[in-house]
């Protein structure tokens, strides 16, 4: 019989063999660890002991040590999917994740900045050329953050000789590399700062003062500060993007081009959009006004 600690490395090997992302390996890993160990106190070594009712009971414990449903409900689909790869290579005989539900929570929809918020956001980065030019390329482009922040020089065309702009996204982990187009509005705030990037070997194109590449989690924190300045309360990096979805579509652009655009994986990513837009914001706009 196999033991769950055993069961576990196996079920990371499986799931980095299926080509998922290192977060979502990363995640997993520590969702059955954790279970693991709860399992540890009660006594329970190896899978086929394992009940319905113990797994109830791992939930029960998260959610008294503060966890939130929505993490509840993260690490009962790792439990899930843990169980059902043990039962699919015949580890176990009985899957007791089965009938394991999902803790009900309400998804926040996402945030989409009115004209007035994007414009104030601007006006409060005006002086940060660096932070400027980030903030106008996700908005304008609608590019994730990591997407961003792996951004090379080369990456960025300007317009030229009536060719319009285009900015190249490097693959993910999980998606493919992609072309998106680079308005005008964009295409004069990264010029900005490449006047005033520092002379460094370095290709990536958004770097520190040092010429060290700028990290996810330096971009967060300062346009978080930029939020701040504006009055924008309640707001995230990645509205940014979900502002550009949005009025795309409220301008008219094929649901396929945005989400091709947007580099979604599922169109049904994009639909949800529809729902969310209807009545929810201004006049469209149009997409250079951004």
């Amino acid at each position: 019989m196999i033991k769950v600690h055993d069961a576990h490395k196996k079920f990371i090997e499986d799931l980095t063999s299926q080509g998922r992302s290192s977060a979502t390996v990363l995640a997993y890993g520590k969702d059955i660890e954790q279970l693991g160990d709860f399992l540890k106190e009660l006594g329970k070594s190896q899978p086929h002991e394992v009940s319905t009712k113990d797994l109830q009971s791992f939930m029960a414990k998260l959610h008294k040590e503060g966890y939130t449903p929505k993490s509840i409900s993260r690490k009962t689909n790792s439990t899930k999917t843990f169980f059902r790869f043990l039962k699919v290579n015949e580890f176990i005989t009985d899957d007791p994740a089965l009938l394991l539900e999902h803790p009900k929570f309400e998804m926040k929809p996402p945030r989409i900045l009115t004209k007035m918020e994007y414009r104030a956001l601007r006006d409060s980065a005006r002086d940060d050329l660096r932070i400027s030019g980030i903030i106008e390329l996700l908005l304008q482009t609608g590019i994730r953050i990591g997407e961003l922040s792996r951004l090379k020089i080369a990456d960025v065309k300007f317009s030229n000789s009536g060719k319009a702009g285009e900015v190249h996204v490097p693959p993910g982990e999980s998606y493919p590399d992609r072309l998106v187009p680079l308005n005008k509005a964009a295409e004069s705030a990264i010029k900005k700062y490449l006047n005033i990037r520092p002379q460094t070997k370095e290709q990536i194109m958004f770097i520190t003062k040092t010429g060290r590449p700028l990290l996810v989690r330096n971009i967060r924190t300062a346009i978080d500060r930029y939020f701040k300045l504006a009055g924008i309360k309640n707001a995230k990096v990645n509205d940014l993007r979900h502002t550009f979805v949005a009025h795309h579509l409220m301008s008219g652009t094929s649901l396929v081009l945005v989400s091709k655009l947007a580099g979604h994986k599922r169109l049904a990513t994009t639909e949800k959009y529809l729902n969310l837009i209807q009545g929810r914001l201004e006049e469209p706009i149009k997409l250079n006004e951004l």
